[in-house]
């Protein structure tokens, strides 16, 4: 018996530490502390995942003047035969890289991701992507100083992945 009472205290002292621990992420959720960051990061690019165009998906994600650059390494398959997953991984070499988005030109919508990067991380992704054709796809990186740079690749599409 020695025994279950020392189980049984541990799932007691286990049971009231979860207990605490969930009453002061209420406290903080109604204090307004605690707020879903992923849903507040997407709100400033709402337009720009919405665009229905890639002319207006670039506009919208401020990339309509970027300019094309060999520091940014893009590997992707040249051809797919499903594009219902297209992995392409992107890296950036230019210095102060904060930013890297991805755009499938021929997509519904084509701003497929955004990704951000703090001081020192390295500015390198791997994605898969959804292609419902044949498309251009485009990384864009903007830099700390403010400049816009993009790479882009054609990949070809066997078989479409957006399909209804």
């Amino acid at each position: 018996m020695g025994n279950g009472n020392a189980i049984g205290d541990f799932g007691r002292r286990r049971f009231l530490r979860a207990g605490g621990a969930s009453t002061a992420m209420m406290a903080l959720a109604a204090a307004g502390l605690l707020q879903p960051v992923r849903v507040l990061a997407t709100e400033w690019q709402r337009s720009a995942f919405t665009a229905n165009t890639f002319p207006a998906a670039l506009k919208a994600y401020a990339a309509a003047a970027s300019t094309e650059s060999r520091e940014i390494v893009f590997s992707a398959p040249d051809i797919a035969e499903n594009g219902a997953q297209v992995v392409v991984e992107i890296s950036s070499n230019l210095p102060g890289s904060q930013s890297i988005a991805v755009f499938a030109e021929k997509n519904p919508m084509p701003l497929a991701a955004t990704l951000q990067f703090a001081n020192g991380a390295l500015p390198q992704v791997r994605i898969p992507l959804k292609l419902a054709e044949t498309t251009r796809v485009r990384a864009v990186v903007k830099t700390a100083d403010g400049r816009i740079w993009h790479a882009q690749r054609e990949i070809r599409v066997t078989l479409g992945g957006c399909a209804g």
